[in-house]
């Protein structure tokens, strides 16, 4: 799941690192991977280091953001959200502003050829 502190922004964790850079505010993305977490970390280590971005260890039902809130939360290939829709929703909208929005998009991961 990624979530922005601004609004209009936000990108998976797989994206490349100069998604990051037309965020105007600062972006932290949550994977229950923590090989993901650590690949994404290390391709976007200057905006980390600007305080920009974030990648957090967590699942969605483990996370604990505080009183942290975001204008734009996306979870994107969440399976929480494809099985239980409501119930991903529920959890996401607690760290929602107020107006804040949140999209959820998932699809399966493309298959390699031969395997």
């Amino acid at each position: 799941m990624t979530v922005s502190s601004r609004s209009g922004a936000g990108t998976a964790l797989r994206r490349r690192s100069s998604a990051i850079a037309w965020i105007q505010g600062r972006l932290t993305a949550i994977d229950r991977s923590p090989t993901m977490i650590e690949a994404a970390t290390r391709r976007n280590a200057t905006y980390v280091e600007a305080g920009k971005a974030e990648f957090l260890h967590a699942t969605l039902e483990d996370l604990d953001l505080a009183d942290r809130r975001f204008d734009t939360i996306f979870a994107i290939r969440v399976g929480l959200f494809q099985r239980e829709p409501e119930r991903a929703q529920s959890l996401a909208a607690r760290w929602l502003a107020p107006g804040g929005r949140s999209f959820a998009s998932f699809d399966a991961p493309s298959r390699r050829r031969g395997a």
